[in-house]
This record gives structure tokens, C-alpha cells and sequence, in this order.
């Protein structure tokens, strides 16, 4: 094992000292000896040329008494005999990068910090060696910072740099690799100095290490310490928690600096996701580099727009976030395209799994589209059944579920509306006789991926901070200068993971909520009185926002509540036995220093699809012209809101015909889709929504639960074995 002895001084390490860090301590020589905090595992820090290594990792040998390994110095001149510049001189890139992984593949080590070189990650079968006994730490050093260190050094010229390549596409080509590496990412911002990056190498190897670090409750526990330890992994599976209650974090979600978040500005919608999701997902329950893939998965080809949620000027102040161009046209793909493969990953690998999913419209599609994209070898232990209002949601909507329809999913009909869907699959959860049966009879568990399941939620807080950061980078606004958000929602969701958006940092001023004539929200938001007695779900041009019992709404009173779940569920057993129940005067006030919230008529809907085409030649959708119509009720002009867009308007084909009056009711729905199409409109008709089909042959139910668990029973019986 080599010791920690003194390194030459090259240009780099000048550099470094006089621009970037501050100045180590003298190091003094150390022996062989384990840091509490890495044990016999080696600390691994890995990046691109100028982001530090050697230099942090001196530092951090200091601070945890253990050897420093440089692989420049202390393995590669040594193996070669000569200086690493040398030696590239002599081979050239390619044979250069296979003699380095050679000489890395001889080394071994153990309670050591090691720096790697900048090239050493492109090496496969050596980095596999390394990661062995290995923390692989990623200083994570923006291009620009890089290019600026490199510039200063007079470096023109880095490994793998062929003519006619910038530099700068280099280091982004190379940043794939470090991604696939990783174990833990230290964000490094332009003004931290050595120390501060040190520490963020120790504060991010100990959540690495602390497997209790990221837990979650029932919103409904009553005594957290009392309940088995629940982590991401394991509410991915359940879904619904035991006692009836949602799973949120124990503890809140990550904060993100100012400076963390202006990083993100210039970065992919795709870049963005991954780091966020990686502070709220510990790695032992989805390493980082497996993270990567699923995200890549998720957003790579599946969008229309490359952008995946862009935000488009409206008019005046107003702004729409096209959240339309996923596979199946809604917001709901966002979450969708990425769920399934964390499912897959999650769940033990000797069990089938039924997931059971209740839509009001837009879930069902994206729901069977998402999961008819995993791996053959998953869709053959994985299937969804998705439970939809027959006659309650739009002939396109309906359509398409059928069509969505992969081997390994059921659409079933319910005649009844949304509630009655998503309160069947709460009472099927809830019946241990029948996912007892399944469980001993066909090897099959019960989950869901409606956005009771807290993977489902997460995702959607990613495109409510890349808003933002949208407009940032177009000038809109400076960082640190608020928005408001409106959205349509009937479930909540949409709008909470807005909340939770606004907790990580994103500077959102007001949340706007939206509702249609189902105005339940509305009416809770504005008095705090939630009260289902008398009331009857009205059918709207808008119907995945016609819920009268919004799910979601749990999450963020258990929020307000501080976090307290008797409270909660005193006031949902209340609601359940009675009916309603009223927040008290100081949790109101709470609630509305956040949320406001009205709602739109019918023909206010039609009317705003008409005035907006008509002033900019932009359609909107029925959801999104209900938040238009709220947008302009309530905002206050003093700061840009944006609104929402949670699906294409070419769902909606007879209601866009309608509103723009033009006569074309005697087409069918998807022939009035086409017939849309032929006025090139703004934005263009979306491409699977052309290549729909009517006709198909779909399954009905009557709405009894009973008769929808035959159902069930039937579709996993044809799907999977029976267990003998």
C-alpha cells in the first residue's frame, strides 16, 4: 500500500491553490490506518481534469487520519517509470487509456483515499476493480468552471481529444461516465474553496453510509418510533400505507441552495431530474448510477419535445408549461415514463405483482404505456390493471387507455365515476382475505401507481423546478425572484408536489389551485370546510379533474399539521363517518398564506379556448383553460405565473371543434381529431393521439367491488402461474 508522500508540483495544482482553493495545511507522511468513516473501503474521488481531486483529497486524508493515494503519482509513474505526459506522448490516447487501466487493475488498496485521474472512468474492467472496495465520490465541477481552471493553466489538450473536438464537448461526452460510476455526487459550485468541498465529501459519505438517513411514515401514525422503519423501496411496493394513511418523508425533503439551483440552470430537463432525485432517493434503495439509466430510460426518446416540459410565453405575464409531450399526451407521463423501472427495481424478484391504478382520465394510459415499456423478462412478473369511469371520461381519452393496452395490461370500465374507482381499489388493499388468496394462490402482491404512491408524486416535482429555471435562463426573471403557479387539479397531486418544489427552494409565491364545476378544492381552500354530504360528481368538458375526494389533499394537511398523524386521522375518520370535517382557524390561515384557489364554469372553459386562439393562435386544453380562467381571476400581475398545461388539447377534439365553432359534430371523436389536425394548429396535433383506432374491444364492469376483484382474479389468472 503506498503512503501518503508529497506530490510534484504540476500547473494544475498552482492553479488550483491561486484561483479556486484555499491553501491546505502542511501534510505530514501517514501510515496505514482506517478512518471511522470508510473503514477498509477506499474513498474514491472521481472527475473530470481540474476538478480538484489531488487537492481535495489531500485535505480529506487529513481530516480522516488515513492514507492519500494520487493514481497519477503514486501508481502510473510508478508502474511506468516515467511522467504521465510522457508516456502519452509515446502511445497516443487510445493505447494510453488501455496502459492506464492495465496499471490501475494491478493496484490494490484499502482504507485509503485515492484520487483517480480524469480519464480513469473510461476504462470499464478497471473502474469495475476499483468500485469493489470503493466509494466512488464525484466532484461534480460545472464544464464552464472546468474549462476556466484548464484555460488558466494553459491546457489546450486533454486525453481523448481528437482533432477538430473542443474541449468542452470532451468533458460533456465524459460526464456519462462519471454518471455511470458514482456512488456519491458532491455538487461544487464556483466560490467553494477546498474545505467547503471536503466536507461535502464527508457529509455526502455519511448519508451514503446512514441507511436510517431517508425513512418514511403513514400520514395517519400516530407513534412514528412505534412503526417498523418503512424506506423508499418499500413504499414504491406498498404504495398505501397499512393504517389507510399516504407515506410521506420522515424528514423533509433535501433543501437546495441558491447556488445549488443556479447550476441547474443551464443544465437538461433529464440532468435536472437525476439530481434531484438522487438527494431524495438514498442510494441503498436506488444507487446513483442505476438512477441514471431509469431516468435516461424515462426521458430519453419518449418525449415529442426534446426539452420534455418546455415553457412557452402566453400572454402578458402568463406563461404554459407544456407538460403534453409524453407518450400519451399528459402530465401524468412525467411520472409514468419513470415509475414502472423504479418499481421493477424495487420489488423482490421471487413475486408477482399486480399494480392497480384508478383513473378520472389521463392515469390509465400512462399508467399501461409506462409498464408495457419495461424488460420482457419484468413484464412477465409485473402486470397493471387500471380501472377507469365507462362512461366518464373523453371518447379520445377512452380510446387511447384501450389501445395503451400492452400483454401485461387490463383496462376495465367501471360503470360508475372516478370515486367509485379509486374507493374499489382502497377497499381491495384493504380485504387481507382476497390479497391473501392472491398471494397463496398465484405468488401475486398488490400495488398501486396512482399518486397515492409516493414514487408517482416525487417526479412531478422535477418539472415544477425546471419551470422555473426555464425562465431564469430566458431572462424572464433573475434567480430569487418569485413566480405563482396554477394549476388544475382535482386529486391534489399535481399542485403538492408544486408545494414541495417551493420547500427544496424554487422561490413560488402563491400556488393557484384550479377547479371546475366539481369545486370541492375550491370551497376547502377558501373556508376550510371539506364536506362531501350532498354531493354529486358533475361530468365536465374537463374530466381528469372531476374527483370530488382529493387523495393528495392528505399529504399537505399532514404538512400543515406538523407532521401530526392523530390529527390526521381524526379528521379522515371524520370524513369517512360523517361525511366532512372543518380545519381549525390557525391551520386555515396556514393554508391560505399559500394556496389560493377559484373555479371555472363550463362556458367560461370554452370561452377562454376561444379568446386565446383567437389572440394568439394557441389552443388550450379544457384542464389548462380552466386554469387559465383562474390565472386571470386571481393572480396580481406583480410577478409571472405560469399555468400548468397537464394535457394536449387533441384529447379533446369535440370540445376544441365547439369552443372555436367550428362544425364538425357529426364526425366521430377521432375523426374530429383529424379534422383539428387539418387547420395546422398551435401547437401540432400530438403524433400517437393520429394513430388512435376506435373500436376496440374494452372489458366492463358494474360498480361492484366484488365483481372487480372476479375480474382481477381472471386477468392475473391468464397471466401468471398458479403457485402449487
Amino acid at each position: 500500500m503506498s503512503l501518503c508522500i508529497s506530490k510534484s508540483t504540476t500547473k494544475l495544482f498552482k492553479f488550483l491553490l491561486t484561483r479556486t482553493f484555499a491553501k491546505p495545511k502542511q501534510r505530514k507522511l501517514c501510515l496505514s490506518t482506517h478512518s471511522p468513516l470508510i473503514g477498509d473501503k477506499n474513498l474514491v474521488l472521481m472527475g473530470p481534469p481540474g476538478s480538484g481531486k489531488t487537492l481535495v483529497g489531500r485535505l480529506l486524508g487529513e481530516k480522516l487520519g488515513c492514507p492519500v493515494i494520487d493514481v497519477d503519482d503514486d501508481i502510473l509513474e510508478k508502474d511506468w517509470n516515467m511522467s504521465v505526459a510522457n508516456k502519452l506522448q509515446d502511445v497516443g490516447d487510445k493505447q494510453f487509456l488501455e496502459e492506464e487501466g492495465k496499471a490501475l487493475l494491478k493496484f490494490t488498496a484499502s482504507g485509503s483515499v485515492i484520487s483517480l485521474t480524469g480519464s480513469n472512468p473510461l476504462h470499464t474492467s478497471s473502474m469495475e476493480h476499483t468500485k469493489k472496495n470503493g466509494i466512488v465520490v464525484y466532484l461534480d465541477v460545472s464544464t464552464e468552471d472546468i474549462l476556466d481552471r484548464l484555460e488558466g493553466m494553459k491546457v489546450d489538450r486533454i486525453v481523448g481529444q481528437l482533432s477538430g473536438a473542443s474541449m468542452g464537448d470532451i468533458l460533456q461526452k465524459r460526464k456519462r461516465y462519471y454518471k455511470k460510476w458514482h456512488d456519491v455526487r458532491v455538487f461544487c459550485l464556483s466560490g467553494d474553496n477546498i474545505e467547503i468541498v471536503a466536507d461535502k465529501v464527508i457529509e455526502g459519505v455519511k448519508r451514503y453510509q446512514d441507511t436510517e438517513s431517508d425513512t418514511f411514515i403513514s400520514t395517519r401514525s400516530v407513534d412514528p418510533s412505534k412503526d417498523k422503519t418503512k424506506y423508499f423501496s418499500d413504499v414504491v411496493i406498498d404504495g398505501l400505507a397499512p393504517d389507510g394513511g399516504l407515506y410521506v418523508p420522515e424528514n423533509d425533503l433535501p433543501k437546495f441552495s441558491a447556488g445549488e439551483w443556479k447550476r441547474l440552470i443551464r443544465s437538461t430537463y433529464t440532468e435536472r431530474a437525476q439530481i434531484i432525485l438522487e438527494r431524495c432517493i438514498h442510494p441503498v434503495d436506488i444507487p446513483a448510477s442505476v438512477l441514471g439509466e431509469i431516468v435516461d430510460k424515462a426521458y430519453g426518446e419518449n418525449f415529442a419535445c426534446s426539452r420534455i416540459a418546455p415553457v412557452r410565453h402566453l400572454t402578458g405575464n402568463q406563461f404554459i408549461l407544456e407538460l403534453f409531450h409524453g407518450p400519451t399526451a399528459s402530465f401524468k407521463d412525467l411520472a409514468l415514463q419513470c415509475l414502472p423501472h423504479l418499481f421493477a427495481y424495487c420489488i423482490p424478484k421471487v413475486c408477482n405483482y399486480l399494480v392497480l391504478v384508478a383513473t378520472s382520465g389521463d392515469t390509465g394510459s400512462a399508467v399501461l404505456d409506462g409498464f408495457s415499456r419495461l424488460s420482457d423478462i419484468d413484464k412477465q412478473r409485473i402486470a397493471v390493471a387500471c380501472l377507469y369511469p365507462e362512461n366518464g371520461i373523453s371518447p379520445v381519452q377512452k380510446a387511447q387507455i384501450i389501445t395503451c393496452q400492452g400483454t401485461n395490461g387490463l383496462a376495465l370500465g367501471i360503470q360508475s365515476d372516478f370515486d367509485f374507482c379509486q374507493n374499489a381499489i382502497k377497499e381491495i388493499f384493504n380485504k387481507s382475505d382476497y390479497t391473501g388468496f392472491l398471494t397463496a394462490e398465484y405468488g401475486t402482491a398488490l400495488s398501486t401507481a396512482n399518486s397515492i404512491n409516493w414514487a408517482r408524486l416525487l417526479p412531478q416535482v422535477v418539472y415544477h423546478a425546471s419551470s422555473y429555471l426555464d425562465l431564469v435562463d430566458q431572462g424572464i426573471i433573475s434567480f430569487g425572484n418569485p413566480i405563482d403557479v396554477c394549476i388544475p387539479t382535482g386529486n391534489f397531486g399535481n399542485i403538492l408536489a408544486a408545494v414541495y418544489a417551493k420547500q427544496m427552494g424554487i422561490p413560488i409565491r402563491k400556488l393557484i389551485c384550479a377547479s371546475n364545476q366539481n369545486h370541492i378544492l375550491t370551497d376547502f381552500i377558501r373556508t376550510g370546510n371539506y364536506d362531501l354530504r350532498g354531493q354529486k360528481l358533475q361530468q365536465s368538458f374537463s374530466p381528469s379533474i372531476d374527483i370530488l375526494k382529493s387523495s393528495n389533499l392528505e399529504r399537505y394537511l399532514h404538512h400543515l399539521a406538523n407532521k401530526d398523524g392523530q390529527f390526521v386521522q381524526h379528521l379522515y375518520n371524520q370524513l369517512q363517518n360523517q361525511g366532512h370535517f372543518q380545519l381549525q382557524s390557525n391551520l386555515l390561515r396556514a393554508l391560505q398564506h399559500d394556496i389560493v384557489a377559484d373555479w371555472c364554469s363550463e362556458k367560461d372553459c370554452l370561452a377562454a379556448i376561444h379568446s386565446v386562439y383567437r389572440a394568439t393562435g394557441y389552443i388550450l386544453d379544457t384542464h389548462t383553460a380552466v386554469a387559465k380562467v383562474v390565472a386571470d381571476k386571481v393572480q396580481d400581475k406583480t410577478c409571472p405565473v405560469v399555468i400548468s398545461s397537464t394535457a394536449h388539447y387533441s384529447k379533446f377534439a369535440p370540445v376544441i371543434l365547439q369552443a372555436l365553432n367550428i362544425d364538425q359534430m357529426k364526425q366521430s371523436p377521432l375523426g374530429q381529431l383529424h379534422i383539428l389536425n387539418s387547420f395546422n394548429p398551435l401547437p401540432p396535433a400530438h403524433r400517437t393521439l393520429l394513430k388512435l383506432k376506435e373500436g376496440k374491444n374494452s372489458h366492463v364492469s358494474v360498480a361492484d367491488s366484488q365483481i372487480v376483484m372476479d375480474h382481477l382474479e381472471q386477468f392475473i389468472q391468464n397471466l401468471f402461474l398458479k403457485v402449487y
